[in-house]
C-alpha cells in the first residue's frame, strides 16, 4: 500500500492536486457504495450545508449533495475497513512529509442526479485545522460530476471513478462539483492538524 500512498503524495507535490487510482480496492469501494445505498433507502443521508457546527446555511443553489458522517462508533466493518487505511496514510504522511497531521473527519457524499457543488475553499474562516483534503470515489459508472480544481487561470476536471483518491490543500484551491448525471458516490473528508 506504500508505493499507492507515494503516488498520490509524488503527484500532489508535482502539481498540488494528488490524484491515484485503486486508493480504494474495488472491494471496499463496492461494501462503501452498498453503505451508501442503504443509508440513502434508510433515508440517513442529510441535506449538506455550507459553514461550520455553529453556522450552517442550506442553500440548494450552492450545494445539493447528502452527507453521513462516518464514526467508529457505528462499528461498521468496511468503514472501519476504510479507517484502518487513512491510520496508515496518515502515519505514512506524517513520517514521510513531516505534515503533522493528528486527526481527520470524513462523510459520505451522494449528488443525486441533477446535483452540484459551486466553487469554494474547504477551509473555514475561524478555524484553520483542516490541512487537506481527500476525496475517495465510489462509482463505478460516471456521467458528470467531474471535480474542477482551479489554480490560478486554469483548471482541471477529474472524473470520479471508483477506487480514484484525489488529495489537495484545504486552504489553498477553490473547486466545485460539476453536475451529475447520475448518482455520484464518495466519502470525502480532511486530515486535520491542531488547532
Amino acid at each position: 500500500m506504500e508505493i499507492t500512498f507515494d503516488e498520490l503524495i509524488d503527484s500532489y507535490l508535482a502539481t498540488n492536486v494528488g490524484t491515484v487510482k485503486n486508493f480504494l480496492s474495488k472491494a471496499l469501494s463496492a461494501h462503501l457504495a452498498d453503505n451508501i445505498t442503504a443509508l440513502y433507502a434508510d433515508g440517513l443521508l442529510l441535506s449538506a450545508g455550507t459553514g461550520n457546527d455553529l453556522l450552517v446555511k442550506h442553500d440548494k443553489r450552492i450545494r445539493s449533495d447528502k452527507i453521513y458522517w462516518l464514526d467508529r462508533i457505528h462499528n461498521n466493518v468496511y468503514e472501519n475497513d476504510f479507517f484502518d487505511l487513512m491510520d496508515r496514510f496518515v502515519k505514512h504522511l506524517n513520517s514521510t512529509c513531516y505534515t503533522g497531521i493528528t486527526g481527520y473527519e470524513f462523510h459520505y457524499t451522494l449528488y443525486e442526479k441533477g446535483s452540484f457543488y459551486k466553487r469554494h475553499l474547504d477551509n473555514f474562516k475561524q478555524n484553520g485545522t483542516r490541512a487537506f483534503s481527500m476525496i475517495m470515489y465510489l462509482n463505478n459508472e460516471v456521467d458528470g460530476g467531474a471535480l474542477r480544481i482551479y489554480q490560478g487561470n486554469a483548471s482541471q476536471d477529474i472524473t470520479p471513478n471508483a477506487g480514484k483518491s484525489v488529495f489537495f490543500k484545504s486552504n489553498e484551491l477553490e473547486h466545485e462539483v460539476l453536475v451529475t448525471h447520475l448518482p455520484r458516490m464518495s466519502i470525502t473528508g480532511w486530515l486535520k492538524i491542531a488547532g
